[in-house]
Order: structure tokens, then sequence, then C-alpha cells
């Protein structure tokens, strides 16, 4: 091999490891769960009821990792270097199977494929979980359509939208996540009381 080919080679070769430990040194996302629900303080009476519910609907804004912000009402950015460590109505979904689990009234409660004897699915749409930008103020909005299906009859019992909304207090990416996660224990909240009233 000649000495310009060594040299091409060499320089080529000192490129690559450059490169390389640039992308080594790039940041991680950090990233985000939602909190665990505690134990729901609802005083509905208990149901011998089994609940199934199944993954909430999304746009493709909000069917992933990533943390919306809102920064007008017609456009939507993500929140640089963090994430949630799942999709997010796959989070949702878990969270909200464990705040009914939690009351210790339901007679059973699971997704789908867990062979439950379903009496109730609750299907639900997600249709906001962002934090508004407006002016020097920040508020998490989180928004959730359910209806409680009687999966007996195929009839839906009822529908309703609930809304959760948290200001964001502090500086800095993890209060903007720990507003979403209040807003959204709002929302789980009224949506297990309700569901446990109607069934």
């Amino acid at each position: 091999m000649s000495g310009k080919a060594s040299l091409k080679l060499l320089s080529v070769s000192l490129l690559a490891a450059l490169l390389s430990g640039c992308a080594s040194l790039k940041e991680p996302p950090a990233t985000f769960e939602l909190s665990p629900p505690p134990p729901a303080s609802t005083r509905a009476a208990a149901t011998k009821a089994q609940i199934l519910i199944p993954e909430p609907t999304a746009s493709k804004s909000l069917d992933s990792q990533q943390i919306v912000i809102r920064p007008t009402p017609q456009t939507i950015e993500t929140l640089g270097s963090s994430q949630w460590s799942d999709r997010l109505p796959r989070l949702i979904q878990l969270r909200l199977l464990q705040a009914f689990q939690n009351t210790g009234r339901v007679g059973a409660v699971g997704v789908p494929g867990q062979g439950l004897a379903i009496d109730y699915q609750i299907v639900t749409e997600l249709r906001r979980f962002e934090v508004v930008v407006d002016g020097g103020a920040s508020t998490a909005v989180v928004e959730l359509s359910v209806k409680a299906l009687n999966d007996r009859t195929g009839v839906v019992r009822s529908t309703r939208i609930f809304r959760g909304t948290a200001p964001v207090t502090a500086a800095g990416n993890p209060a903007y996540v720990a507003a979403l996660d209040q807003a959204f224990g709002q929302v789980a909240d009224e949506v297990v009381a309700w569901t446990l009233k109607l069934i």
C-alpha cells in the first residue's frame, strides 16, 4: 500500500473515531413516568362487575413517547431532551387500571388478553395531554373522553369528557411533567368515581 493510501486510510479511521466519540457524548433524553395512583378515596358502593380497560385512542402527536407543548392554539412542539417511559396511551391505560384496582371496590379489572368475563368496557379517547404556554404562564391540560360500554348488550351506558388542569410552578422539564402528572391524577380520580357510581 502506498504512503498516500495509508495516510488517507488513517484519516478516515480518525474521522470515524471522532464521530463515534461525539455520538457517545450526546446526552440520552430524560425519561419520565406518570405517578402510580394512590388508593382512591371514593365512597362509591362496591361492584362485582368485571371491567376491561382498552388502550385509549389518540392522534399521532399523542400516540408516542414525546411530551407535547402547545405554544399557540394552532401549533404543537415537543419537550426537548425528555420523553415518557412508554407510548402515552399505554401509560394511561396502565395507570387507569391501577386506579380501579386501588379502590378495592371492583370485582375484577384488566386489559385485553387477560381472559376476564367482561361486564363493562371503559372506552377512552385521549383528546389532550399537553402543556399550554400562554405568555409567561404555562398550564398542563389533560382531556379524556370516556364511554362506559355494557359489554353484554353493546349499549353505551353513558359518555362524559373529563378535564384536568394544573399550573406549571417552576422552570425546567421536570416541572412541566409534574404539572401533567397532577392534571392526569385529577382526571383518573374522576373517571374511577364516575364509573363506580354508574355501574
